[in-house]
């Protein structure tokens, strides 16, 4: 590890993360605008076919179409310029976190700053992904300003400046049980703002948000994926304690916090598989996880001390 920081990189860095913010915040426009306006005559043709269904008179096309250029279409456009923007900061937050590793010569989460500017990366990656196969630009807006929003907390509040780390943090497990964590936390993130959508949107009403069954169905799924790597990183986290702190648990309380979110995340999965546990109870339930896991991310570092507060959350 280098002596000194590279603070010309390191204040790339920074800069780069601001850069990123503003633009996560552009993509946030432009995806709201297709979700506004471009589900519009999509919400429009649905009340139509709802009054024809029920014999009342038929709604006129006029109140579908609007003078000029059709809005359906440039508010797809104003989506596909949301993907690219999202592609674009999803660059710059890559190069953000890429910049203060060479910087300071490590891996670079090693704090509580560089942790959450990782996992809003990875949930914006898990968002971009899923999107190459499946139909969801719907969350864009969602995704989007969870991540400026997540981001501009970590520079307002959880920022400290690049360094060296404690001992404890020397290790080739921090590649391994940190990037498991912060590559699981986006997955529920993604999962967490599904999870939201669902208790928002209302049946049998016409919505520029997708089918509540849609919405779950993503949920599901990323918590699939995310529950085994989630479960990985605790058993890693485990193996790391012993080989620094000599024993495999301790009852810190961030290891209280990670096994309560691995069974609360457990029980949904159990509830749903063999209880047949589907919708809002599923949901909330899923809910209760997502807060378990943000509890553990930021509250444990603020609000206890222990073995983990090496984090470097500024008081």
């Amino acid at each position: 590890m280098p002596a000194e920081v590279n603070e010309s990189l390191a204040t790339l860095s920074d800069q780069l993360i601001l850069v990123t913010v503003l633009l996560y915040l552009g993509a946030m426009i432009c995806y709201a605008l297709d979700l506004a306006f471009g589900r519009a005559r999509t919400v429009v043709a649905e009340r139509r076919r709802q009054l024809v269904g029920a014999g009342g008179p038929a709604l006129p096309e006029e109140t579908a179409e609007a003078s000029g250029p059709q809005p359906a279409a440039w508010a797809a456009r104003a989506g596909t310029v949301g993907v690219v923007l999202t592609w674009i900061a999803w660059a710059g937050n890559l190069a953000g976190i890429l910049t203060r590793g060479v910087a300071v010569g490590r891996w670079p989460w090693a704090n509580m700053y560089e942790f959450v500017v990782a996992i809003c990366f990875a949930a914006v990656t898990a968002f971009l992904a899923l999107l190459i196969r499946q139909p969801i630009r719907f969350l864009g807006a969602f995704v989007t300003v969870t991540a400026a929003l997540g981001l501009g907390f970590a520079v307002l509040f959880l920022h400290v400046q690049a360094g060296p780390v404690m001992p404890a943090l020397h290790s080739y497990w921090i590649a391994i049980h940190v990037t498991a964590a912060i590559v699981a936390s986006g997955l529920f993130i993604l999962a967490g703002v599904c999870a939201i959508l669902y208790l928002i949107r209302k049946d049998g009403r016409p919505s520029v948000l997708p089918s509540r069954e849609g919405l779950e169905r993503v949920a599901h799924r990323a918590i699939v994926i995310s529950f085994p790597i989630w479960t990985f990183a605790v058993i890693a986290g485990a193996l790391w304690a012993d080989r620094a702190w000599g024993r495999y648990w301790g009852w810190d309380p961030k290891e209280v916090w990670a096994f309560i979110t691995w069974v609360v995340y457990a029980a949904y999965l159990h509830a749903r598989a063999t209880a047949g546990w589907r919708g809002k109870a599923a949901m909330i339930v899923s809910l209760v996880a997502f807060g378990c896991l943000l509890f553990n991310l930021i509250g444990v570092n603020i609000f206890f001390s222990g073995l983990h507060s090496y984090a470097d959350v500024p008081k």
